[in-house]
């Protein structure tokens, strides 16, 4: 799996796209730690990660255009722009779709041009702007005939949420672009919002978070500190019940304040709690205030919040959210297998969230959480094909669960369009002590250096599959600089060289290895990354994982597929605690895969005609059965089948 990849020059107008549209900005934020580079100075020319970008803008943007097309929610906005006749169509949040399709498609632009995309976005720009009220007031759903219904059911109607996701794809249009038609309208829209929600105006706040992200983006982009203040009232607002005091809700109390995220005030909580897609969103939202306001409280509760989550809420593939009632967390370590929620947007937001704590604090364990997520509990929600996804992602199956081309509530669609067309802007940061490098594939990036200049990294290496990691670098300045490479905390026995040379002093899993040198042009630092195929337990209160492990290797997480079994039900299989496994390149597996072997046990006795209960009497009846292991994020590809990713151990 040998790779190549052409290093990139310094030069004045080198790099073809946007050297300015970082995902989220913290590059003048006082309490950050960490500057991200942009979407467009981070280019991804490896086989893992680049063929699923482009798919995202050749077959799932435009598919994902047509279903809103077919779907009406582009006819909405006509509708409120006066050029078509007709009800209103879907889901009160069905703007919000549209939005993240504009914020996926600008994201696209920022890595390069596409006339065609770019005709597309004109045009979804021109139908937002014409439907926006002359008082700034825009969202289609309270439009002619619900006009007198605004702002009266802030618990369910999602009119901030929408507004969020607008304001989010105008910044992301305007710094992939350099144009202002969107962000135009972005800032009329919260202006009306500040008119409507303030100290001198009145309470409230939305009952699914994601404004507050969004007007903090805006603040940096504007450079307007108002939207800063008003991301903090509307955080302020909550553990106040502010939903039921405007108009109250038009629907009887299904759920707890948990759900709305109003049943503490921010600064109180301590463990996640209600709608996981929710939850998250709004502790990404507290992340960036604090980034913005240094607040020790804020600071303090997003802690021990993600404390809560990494100790006794996630899934082994970076999934939240356990209970299909509620889409919600539940007790801690409530984690079962083949009910679990973890909606694809749950595990998105958590990519979000792990992002804007690790650009605070440089820290890896929010790196580790982040690749988690992403190359399992998000990546699964996606077909190969890139044409169908999956809202909720089990770990276990009976084959039954198929991903579907859309839905009626179709968050997790452009939700996935977004990540993956912003994902370049993860990789690499700066700070006060030069690069550092968070996310490991082939390709090329720019960064400005701390006392000025430039610096050019180009990457080689086959990650998640192969551990090797090749970085040369180029700098047009002689001020020695630190370059902060990720070992991942499963990563032991990982090594560092410069130039052949091992880096002095031992190379720590769950740290940066800084590597701090006058750099010459030509230099090139290798990082081995042991992968070495590794089971997991869980902790002893999960109850369902009792005598089971999980396979991971390097980032990502196994799992048993029945089209790997013909000969056993995947669900009766076992493996050794000892088990020794075979990883295996299969390139003509699953768009190419490593898949990993070992020799296990299959039950004997566990067709659906034995005892449901039967005495206890040693060990069950097994048969010698090989045993192959696929990454979870390509399952459901292939012809149904029981999936299971906890293992019993025999």
């Amino acid at each position: 799996m040998g790779v190549s990849v052409a290093m990139v020059s310094l030069t004045a107008g080198s790099v073809e796209a946007a050297l300015d549209a970082p995902v989220v900005d913290t590059s003048r934020s006082p309490y950050a730690r960490l500057r991200p580079l942009g979407v467009g100075d981070a280019r991804l020319e490896d086989r893992f990660w680049a063929p699923r970008r482009e798919r995202n803008r050749t077959v799932t943007l435009p598919s994902q255009w047509a279903q809103c097309e077919e779907t009406g929610r582009l006819d909405n906005f006509r509708r409120a722009a006066g050029r078509h006749d007709g009800p209103f169509q879907g889901r009160v949040f069905n703007d919000s779709d549209i939005y993240k399709w504009l914020e996926a498609a600008s994201w696209t632009l920022a890595t390069g041009p596409d006339p065609a995309l770019k005709a597309r976005v004109d045009e979804a720009v021109a139908l937002v702007a014409a439907a926006q009220d002359a008082d700034g007031y825009l969202n289609t759903y309270f439009t002619f005939d619900r006009a007198a219904e605004r702002w009266s059911d802030l618990e369910h109607a999602h009119e901030l949420y929408c507004a969020g996701h607008l304001i989010q794809a105008a910044v992301a249009h305007h710094r992939a672009t350099g144009e202002r038609s969107l962000l135009d309208v972005a800032v009329r829209l919260a202006e009306h919002i500040a008119a409507v929600f303030g100290p001198d105006a009145g309470p409230g706040t939305c009952g699914h978070p994601e404004i507050e992200m969004a007007l903090v983006e805006l603040a940096r982009t504007t450079g307007d500190p108002r939207w800063v203040r008003q991301a903090g009232f509307f955080v302020d607002q909550r553990g106040r019940r502010p939903t039921a005091l405007r108009g109250g809700s038009r629907h009887a109390g299904r759920f707890g304040p948990e759900y709305f995220q109003d049943h503490l005030p921010v600064r109180e909580q301590r463990t996640v709690a209600g709608h996981a897609v929710r939850a998250l969103y709004l502790y990404g939202g507290v992340t960036d205030l604090y980034a913005e306001t240094g607040e020790p409280a804020l600071r303090e509760t997003v802690g021990a919040l993600w404390d809560d989550l990494q100790g006794r809420q996630s899934y082994v593939t970076g999934g939240a959210g356990a209970r299909h009632e509620g889409e919600a967390f539940g007790e801690p370590y409530e984690l079962p297998n083949a009910t679990a929620y973890a909606e694809t947007c749950a595990a998105i937001a958590h990519v979000m969230w792990a992002w804007r704590m690790l650009l605070l604090t440089g820290e890896v364990r929010f790196a580790d959480a982040l690749e988690t997520a992403l190359y399992n509990g998000v990546l699964s929600g996606l077909s190969l094909d890139g044409r169908e996804y999956f809202y909720v992602n089990p770990l276990a199956d009976r084959g039954d669960h198929r991903r579907l081309p859309w839905y009626g509530t179709a968050c997790c669609p452009p939700n996935l369009a977004r990540l993956l067309a912003s994902l370049p802007g993860y990789g690499f940061a700066t700070s006060d002590e030069g690069l550092w490098v968070h996310l490991y594939a082939t390709g090329t990036a720019t960064a400005p250096l701390p006392g000025g200049g430039r610096v050019a990294v180009a990457q080689r290496t086959e990650y998640p599959w192969d551990g090797a990691v090749e970085l040369e670098v180029r700098a047009d300045s002689a001020t020695p600089f630190a370059l902060f490479l990720r070992v991942p905390t499963w990563a032991a026995g990982a090594t560092v060289a410069v130039n052949g040379t091992p880096l002095d002093g031992p190379v720590t899993p769950g740290s940066y290895a800084e590597v701090h040198r006058s750099w010459r042009d030509g230099d090139v630092v290798r990082l081995e990354l042991p992968l070495a195929p590794r089971l997991l337990a869980s902790h002893p209160r999960v109850a369902e994982n009792h005598g089971r492990a999980a396979l991971a290797r390097g980032p990502v997480v196994y799992c048993l597929e029945q089209a790997d079994h013909p000969d056993a039900d995947v669900w009766d299989l076992a493996v050794p605690a000892e088990a020794e496994w075979t990883a295996t390149w299969e390139p003509d597996l699953l768009g190419g895969v490593t898949a990993l072997r070992t020799d296990g046990h299959a039950r004997t006795d566990g067709d659906p005609g034995a005892p449901l209960y039967r005495p206890l009497d040693g060990s069950p009846p097994v048969r010698p059965a090989r045993i192959t292991a696929i990454p979870y994020h390509v399952w459901a590809n292939r012809e149904p089948g029981p999936m299971q990713v906890w293992i019993p151990t025999a």
